[in-house]
């Protein structure tokens, strides 16, 4: 197959599913590949689309291109989310989520820790970076019901905003668990996100959170060292 059939078809398959992991044989190859991925770009660019990945995220996905989209859907604040047509409650908690389960998640990429990791470990930073899967925080559903259900529309809203994001893919759910979707950490983008939400409302809310699972990691922790040891024969 030439490379611009690859590219072809790496484009169509993207168009139809709408992400796909980083791990797909296409993906991978576009991504190890300068002038492949270079095609790609280009064609995209001809319909005024973009390719959109990053290396703290497992999937890969496309969104439209700055001029074309403030052509077509106007100045905004998310364009990824004006994409989407999405309401302003609904706006207000894909923030909250992304929040609640990005941040964290890239602390523990970048500082190359495993939730399970011990915090005396001297050589995190020699190991490759985490998935986002196994290190993306999961909320719960009753938790950020109690938290944020009044400032988001309280339950019959927050019910159906969380449908809503999830049917985008920027959730996924499991019962009580909120967990991140394969879009959430690629279509928000990080860099202007992240400085207004760490400086602004939320800040105190996150740092209250953080100070929450060291105090439960500590517990945790001491409740283990505490266990008295089977004696062995």
């Amino acid at each position: 197959m030439t490379q611009d059939n690859e590219a072809t078809h790496l484009i169509a398959e993207l168009l139809a599913r709408k992400y796909l992991p980083r791990t797909h044989p296409r993906v991978k190859q576009a991504l190890a590949d300068a002038e492949l991925f270079q095609s790609v770009e280009q064609r995209l660019a001809q319909v005024g689309l973009r390719w959109v990945d990053n290396v703290y995220a497992d999937h890969v996905t496309l969104t439209l291109l700055s001029a074309p989209a403030t052509r077509v859907l106007g100045e905004g604040v998310l364009n990824a989310n004006n994409n989407l047509d999405l309401p302003r409650d609904a706006v207000s908690l894909l923030v909250v989520v992304w929040a609640l389960i990005v941040l964290p998640k890239r602390e523990r990429q970048a500082s190359r820790v495993e939730p399970d990791a011990p915090q005396n470990d001297m050589f995190a930073g020699a190991k490759p970076l985490p998935s986002a899967r196994s290190v993306s925080p999961v909320l719960s559903y009753k938790a950020l019901l109690e938290d944020y259900g009044n400032q988001l529309g309280k339950k019959t809203r927050l019910d159906a905003n969380l449908k809503l994001l999830e049917r985008h893919g920027f959730i996924l759910r499991k019962q009580d668990d909120i967990l991140e979707g394969p879009l959430l950490d690629v279509l928000l983008d990080y860099d202007l996100l992240a400085p207004r939400i760490l400086n602004g409302a939320l800040s105190d809310v996150l740092a209250r959170e953080q100070a929450q699972r060291e105090q439960a990691a500590l517990a945790a922790a001491s409740a283990q060292a505490d266990t008295p040891t089977a004696d062995i024969p």
